[in-house]
Order: structure tokens, then C-alpha cells, then sequence
């Protein structure tokens, strides 16, 4: 794995880029909330900016959402940092080994996505939350797979899942398309190996 890929020397382009992610995520969030949509929609910068300028940054773009939004809309936001965490680190290494380069890999990386993103948050949900996720669809089949007897860390995963796979495979495709349609000067200019202006 390359050290550049985890170094916390940041260019101001990727210092840049990072507030931006953040109002993408933001927004995402905000618009899935008052279209009550089954989606979070947070993770579309978090995921672009590790495709840009990789796992750190993403990472980085991720938490301070979380945080951000938990101090302003609500307060159940900060203990998911972690999962933000944990997604800009996996999108990172997914768009690093090559793995997102055309849509149906952006599929596919949007299902490991989804994976990570429900084994991290699952013990979150137990500690916190009983098990549930507090969306309606994960929610109702946690409560049916309880009343079959199935343990709880297996329902509460498949809740978490059900509503992780579809948000986190439309995040990363949104995510790819957007990538996609950046010009090549501002791709380049996170790939440049150009040590100038890093702080």
C-alpha cells in the first residue's frame, strides 16, 4: 500500500476539498430527511472525497460531518463518526486498487460499502438503540426477525443492511458519476505526486 495513501501531509487542494464534502453530505442527509425517503444519503462527499484524494480525507470529510451535524440537526449523529470513519477508509482503498472505474464495479464497491458500514454501526445500534436503526424498513424487519427468536446481533445487522445496501450503492454511484464528470485538471490535481503547497 502506498505511503502517500495514508499520509496526513495535506495539499490545499485536499484541505479544499474537505468542507466541501462535508455540504455535499449535509445536503444528501437534509434532502433524503424531508423527502422521507429509506435512505441517509450523508456518505456521497465522504466517498467522493476518498475517490479524489483518498481514505484519509475521506475519513477526515466523514467525521466532521457527523460531527457537524450532530451539534446542529441531532445529536444521535455523533456516535456514527465511527461508521463515516470507516467508509472513507474502504471507498479509499476501493478507488486506490482500482476497483471503482466504471458502474458496475461502483455497484459492486457500493455492496462492500454497505458491508462495512453495517458490521461497524450493528454494535452501535445494540449499545445504543436496542438493536434498532430508526428507519422504518430495517426497523420492522428487526422486529419481525426478534419475534422469530433470531439473536439480536444477527437482527440487528440485517436491519442495518437492508437500509445500508440500496443508501450506500446510490451514494457511491452518485459519488462515481460525479467523479466522472469532473474535469481531468481537477482529478489530476489530487493524483499529482507534486509536493508543492503540501503543509
Amino acid at each position: 500500500m502506498s505511503k502517500k495513501l495514508w499520509s496526513f501531509k495535506f495539499s490545499t487542494a485536499s484541505l479544499v476539498l474537505i468542507p466541501a464534502a462535508v455540504g455535499i453530505n449535509y445536503i444528501g442527509k437534509l434532502f433524503a430527511g424531508l423527502l422521507k425517503l429509506p435512505l441517509w444519503l450523508d456518505s456521497i462527499g465522504t466517498m467522493l472525497a476518498s475517490m479524489l484524494a483518498g481514505p484519509i480525507i475521506g475519513a477526515l470529510s466523514g467525521a466532521i460531518n457527523n460531527i457537524i451535524y450532530g451539534l446542529t440537526m441531532d445529536p444521535i449523529s455523533f456516535v456514527y463518526a465511527i461508521t463515516s470513519i470507516a467508509i472513507g477508509i474502504t471507498v479509499g482503498i476501493l478507488m486506490y486498487r482500482g476497483l471503482i472505474k466504471n458502474i458496475y464495479l461502483a455497484i459492486l464497491s457500493g455492496i462492500i460499502v454497505a458491508l462495512v458500514a453495517a458490521i461497524v454501526s450493528t454494535p452501535i445500534n445494540i449499545a445504543f438503540w436496542g438493536g434498532q436503526t430508526g428507519n422504518i424498513w430495517g426497523d420492522a424487519l428487526f422486529a419481525s426477525l426478534m419475534a422469530k427468536k433470531f439473536p439480536m446481533w444477527l437482527a440487528s445487522f440485517l436491519d442495518e443492511f437492508v437500509v445500508d445496501l440500496p443508501d450506500k450503492v446510490a451514494s457511491l454511484v452518485i459519488s462515481f458519476l460525479i467523479y466522472k464528470g469532473l474535469p481531468k485538471s481537477l482529478i489530476n490535481l489530487y493524483s499529482s505526486d507534486d509536493e508543492i503547497e503540501r503543509l
